[in-house]
């Protein structure tokens, strides 16, 4: 398992949180994704590493940006 940290803009609540978590849980390999709201950071464990550009893409569809991994 392979887990990665993503620095992620725009999210301001609950519902974005719900967004983000459900897009990225959504790209194959990802068992688990944890939001922290608070400091932008999305945490995702994988099979195995993950594409940055397939994760921005999860992220973007969620509506948000995606700034740093």
């Amino acid at each position: 398992m392979v887990t990665t940290t993503y620095q992620v803009q725009g999210m301001t609540c609950g519902h974005c949180v719900s967004s983000v978590s459900a897009e990225v849980g959504a790209i194959p390999g990802v068992s688990d994704v944890q939001v922290d709201l608070a400091a932008g950071k999305v945490t995702v464990t994988s099979e195995s590493p993950l594409d940055t550009d397939t994760v921005r893409a999860a992220v973007d569809e969620a509506g948000y940006d995606l700034v740093g991994a």
